[in-house]
């Protein structure tokens, strides 16, 4: 199996809104299902595991039917932390799927990872036994203690900002974790997946994202997320081909179609 596990148990409090940014609609639909759609459609994943904030369960179920998002196989309450929340759904996982199954972790809004994307991460953990989505980063990093001197400039050809997939096989991340949590400070300092398996020493290997691969966190995002979908859009409409998503659901639907046949 290839399986999503898409968190989104976030409060969205830095957006400043009233709504968490997951449900946030934007043309005309929520973030998450924007996510969402990009594993639905996507012919590799097979199942999708999903974490919400515990209040907002029922509307996420909701969504799921409207939507017809058919992959979901279990939405559940998030946990104390960004952490817990992925730690829940992988344990789910594991009680319902092979150990050598690959999870793809993902945030619920970074609502344009591409189709290449999400083959890329599949593809990385059967050649190395993870992957790590990643672009350059195109300006100068300061490293900095106190938030106001610059202590260190790190050579900017030697620096990438990580994103969303981070990919393992299931039972190698469930162990990281495990480990992780029997320590006294737990996830303190561990923002992600890479940290973890970098903190007990385990090699991490990165794969190319794509740079419009962004984390819907202010309001300025949502701006830059509207113009990444006219962008797409005008792809399409100059003729310049059709999405991997789309190309997806054109093929899913002509495979019905040639069965009911």
């Amino acid at each position: 199996m290839n399986i999503a596990i898409i968190f989104a148990g976030g409060s969205g409090i830095r957006m400043g809104t009233g709504v968490p940014k997951q449900f946030l609609e934007i043309n005309g639909k929520p973030v998450i299902i924007h996510t969402l759609q990009l594993f639905e459609y996507h012919e590799d994943i097979d199942r999708i595991y999903l974490a919400v904030l515990e209040d907002y369960i029922d509307y996420m179920e909701e969504l799921v039917e409207e939507y017809h998002i058919s992959k979901v196989r279990c939405i559940l309450p998030g946990g104390e932390t960004a952490q817990d929340t992925i730690y829940n759904a992988l344990k789910k996982a594991e009680s319902e799927n092979a150990p050598d199954s690959i999870v793809l972790i993902h945030d619920g809004v970074r609502p344009f990872v591409s189709y290449d994307t999400i083959s890329a991460n599949i593809s990385g953990v059967k050649e190395f036994g993870n992957a790590i989505t990643s672009t350059p980063c195109f300006e100068t990093i300061l490293i900095s203690e106190d938030g106001t001197s610059v202590d260190s400039v790190p050579y900017r050809k030697s620096t990438y900002a990580a994103q969303a997939p981070q990919s393992f096989y299931l039972k190698d991340i469930i162990a990281a974790h495990d480990t992780v949590r029997a320590r006294p400070t737990r996830y303190e300092n561990m923002v992600d997946a890479c940290t973890i398996i970098k903190s007990q020493g385990i090699e991490a290997h990165m794969i190319s994202g794509n740079r419009g691969n962004i984390k819907v966190t202010t309001p300025e995002d949502v701006y830059m997320f509207r113009a990444l979908l006219q962008y797409q859009e005008n792809e399409q409409a100059f003729g310049l081909g059709l999405t991997g998503r789309n190309k997806a659901r054109i093929n899913e639907a002509l495979k019905k179609q040639s069965k009911l046949k």
